[in-house]
């Protein structure tokens, strides 16, 4: 078992997470998917020990939260997050930002040996991008730095890869881009247990097996993505009616006008 959740409350005032109960196996790839403010960004702070959760239990890799430190746990999660894009200093070279994913730290500020810029620029290639290796964070396009941030993080090759809204700020035509680069990346070159946090049906790619469906702090319905995805149970996670349609391996999601 990769991740067990079992009965995770977070309250900080109000209840952010309830009654929260998951788990996730090698051979999953989910999504947990639900509106803004329905608690999926939370799910992923508790599972990389930022906030302690005020009752319940969660183990990691079957390791109990607080019985090892958890430090040493974060490495073996890869994350692509826009929280961590945010905090990259603008002058930050693109592979100094792959290395700092081997300490698990934001921005690099030591000198980097030829030893670690050849590695860097290993994964940049497998991204695509090995050309922007000397290239600053502050120029790079949304989509650069996307593949970038998934460059840092599978570097230490982690054991399971952390998906955080992947495809925001990307218009159109990046984000179909930058989606089957991720498809071809995650089942072709990699094999990595995946979790991909969005709102968005249409971004849920074929490689994804399970789906969690959230709404104000709690899990709704989980299961497989076929069982998961119609309209009658993303009406109610959106709380609008809506008529989901698959199309070739996708999903799509149209609103149902009055």
């Amino acid at each position: 078992m990769l991740l067990q959740l079992s009965g995770i409350n977070l309250k900080r005032g109000i209840h952010i997470l309830r009654n929260i109960h998951w788990s996730m196996t090698p051979d999953q790839n989910w999504v947990i998917l639900g509106s803004n403010g329905s608690g999926k960004t939370s799910i992923l702070n508790v599972i990389m020990g930022y906030e302690p959760p005020s009752s319940g239990q969660f183990m990691v890799f079957g390791n109990p939260f607080g019985t090892i430190p958890w430090e040493e746990t974060r490495k073996k999660i890869g994350i692509v997050s826009q929280s961590i894009g945010q905090r990259i200093e603008p002058d930050q070279l693109a592979q100094n930002i792959v290395i700092s994913g081997k300490s698990a730290h934001i921005n690099q500020w030591r000198y980097i040996t030829e030893k670690e810029k050849e590695e860097a620029k290993r994964w940049l290639y497998l991204v695509g991008i090995e050309h922007l290796a000397e290239r600053k964070w502050g120029v790079l396009s949304q989509g650069e730095r996307q593949r970038t941030l998934i460059a840092r993080a599978l570097i230490l090759r982690p054991k399971i890869l952390i998906l955080d809204e992947p495809c925001a700020g990307l218009d159109p035509v990046a984000r179909e881009s930058f989606l089957e680069f991720l498809q071809y990346t995650l089942t072709e070159e990699f094999h990595i247990p995946t979790v991909m946090i969005t709102h968005h049906i249409e971004e849920i790619l074929p490689m994804f097996t399970d789906v969690m469906l959230m709404k104000k702090g709690e899990i709704i319905d989980l299961g497989s993505k076929e069982e998961m995805l119609n309209s009658e149970k993303l009406s109610t996670v959106f709380n609008t009616e809506i008529v989901v349609q698959p199309v070739a391996n996708r999903y799509y999601l149209h609103m149902v006008k009055a």
